[in-house]
């Protein structure tokens, strides 16, 4: 239905086309005056439609305590696999995720509650487990090196400039010693990420299994890949971590330095642990996430479990007052009234709440 503004709009433009083509009417037989009429009554309902086709949120109601998916990839490759994306199904996914209305935010965002996306779309987040060549490779050219626009990181910014709307964010869970496997283009990868809002995240220092280590091994195992990454970007923050193979310590009373620890005169503090999960989180302020454990799903078409990133489109799409849906407004937290108790308030950092009756 054309709501007010638009037949306003439609009255407006018939009125100027009706004034403009009144003109000289008298030199003009009944039948042109006539077939005239007509074609401007065809361009106001065209307009018209188009005003009306344009979507409009306005009526969309906001749920800023619904669930977030946040995507694990592994690889950008040439083959498609269990943990292998080709960049033409990795290009598909990011269609598919803009066409449904998700945008992009980082997990600094997420854990900042950052999540400053259009009204009325969801926030979705790509994380990138170990760092590949086909994540992020680089091609050297006689002025110097460009990425490679079939890697995981080429494919990020040519969508983005279709879409920028869309964004381009992304984080990657790295380990060493040769993040992105280009041993002398560390240094200019770290900081083209960076530059681009992209994260960096924290993947252990060897992709070891925490599962049986001491609290010495996993300080070190943890520190190490955080002091590494300082050596490329001093004031950078290494504040989350993807757990190799989704394990942690086996014993309980470990399990603390999977969070915080130091290690050779460097404190770390991963204010999100990733799992390999198969759902999607709840906001970073809601009482439902555990900031320890927080789960992430497989962007994969052969995962056979049902918990892949198309069943849970498809799973939003039948329920989509599940999904988080912005309010536009980065400030405030608008939420159904009778999620009010889902909200943890020691995390809003000052936003206002918004209560939806």
């Amino acid at each position: 239905m054309i709501n007010n503004l638009t037949k306003a709009a439609a009255i407006i433009i018939l009125s100027a086309l009706l004034t403009a083509c009144s003109i000289n009417t008298e030199a003009k037989t009944a039948n042109q005056v006539k077939q005239e009429e007509s074609n401007i009554q065809n361009i106001s309902q065209n307009v018209a439609e188009k005003i009306e086709d344009k979507p409009d949120n306005s009526s969309i109601i906001p749920n800023e305590a619904g669930k977030i998916m946040i995507l694990m990839y592994h690889d950008i490759g040439q083959r498609e696999g269990e943990w292998v994306r080709t960049p033409e199904n990795f290009r598909k996914d990011l269609q598919t995720l803009y066409d449904k209305g998700y945008r992009l935010i980082s997990v600094k965002d997420y854990i900042n509650g950052n999540i400053n996306v259009p009204k009325g779309t969801t926030p979705v987040i790509i994380t990138f487990d170990d760092g590949t060549l086909g994540q992020f490779n680089m091609i050297k050219t006689n002025e110097g090196y460009t990425v490679d626009p079939n890697c995981a990181v080429g494919i990020l910014e040519d969508f983005n400039k279709k879409h920028p709307d869309f964004g381009q964010k992304a984080t990657f869970y790295v380990y060493y010693p040769v993040p992105f496997r280009q041993k002398d283009l560390i240094d200019l990868k770290f900081k083209h990420l960076t530059n681009d809002g992209m994260d960096i995240g924290n993947h252990t220092f060897s992709h070891e299994n925490l599962r049986n280590l001491s609290k010495e091994d996993i300080q070190k195992a943890l520190g190490k890949n955080v002091l590494e990454t300082k050596k490329y970007l001093p004031d950078y923050e290494v504040d989350s971590l993807a757990l190799p193979y989704g394990i942690k310590p086996k014993l309980e009373n470990l399990k603390q330095y999977v969070v915080r620890g130091e290690y050779s005169d460097i404190k770390y503090e991963n204010k999100a642990v990733l799992l390999v999960g198969s759902n999607p989180a709840y906001p970073i302020y809601s009482t439902k996430t555990k900031t320890d454990a927080i789960p992430r799903i497989r962007a994969s078409e052969m995962n056979t479990s049902g918990t892949g990133l198309y069943d849970w489109l498809e799973y939003f799409d039948k329920h989509p007052k599940e999904r988080y849906i912005s309010d536009g407004d980065v400030n405030t937290i608008s939420i159904p009234i009778d999620k009010e108790k889902e909200i943890n308030k020691d995390k809003l950092n000052s936003k206002e709440v918004i209560l939806i009756k």
